[in-house]
């Protein structure tokens, strides 16, 4: 069994695939996602899993240089949105776009994955853009 925290094969796989500057989507319930093979479907029932859950457990594995949010979060889903801020590293980039744009990039060949949460709040969507860790233990 895996030791880290993320056990959904198909989420694991794409955090282990992700390269430098790739993106992986997490999105509400209702962001439309093409099952064209790159789709995880979390969502179990109404709120579960959450947004914010999906994103902790993705985050706690994968390393993050910016993010992609829609501009109609900061009045329509304030909370979330602080919620949002709280787990990114202080380094890590916020772009606003709109909402059309942040689906749009869901559906580019650059977006390895679309994760859907069982999510039910508006604007719950986010665009995760790898970044190289050379932190780590090399081989000898």
């Amino acid at each position: 069994m895996r030791k880290t925290n993320v056990l959904n094969t198909k989420l694991a796989n794409a955090i282990s695939q992700i390269g430098h500057t790739q993106w992986l989507s997490i999105g509400d319930a209702g962001l439309p996602i093409r099952d064209d093979g790159r789709k995880i479907d979390l969502a179990v029932v109404r709120g579960l899993p959450t947004f914010i859950d999906v994103l902790e457990a993705t985050l706690s594995e994968m390393k993050v240089q910016k993010v992609y949010l829609a501009q109609a979060i900061k009045t329509e889903n304030p909370d979330q949105l602080q919620a949002i801020e709280t787990l990114l590293d202080d380094n890590v980039e916020i772009v606003w776009v709109s909402h059309d744009e942040l689906k749009a990039m869901t559906r580019d060949e650059n977006n390895i994955a679309t994760v859907r949460t069982g999510e039910v709040t508006p604007f719950s969507n986010i665009v995760l853009e790898s970044d190289v860790d050379f932190t780590g233990t090399a081989i000898k």
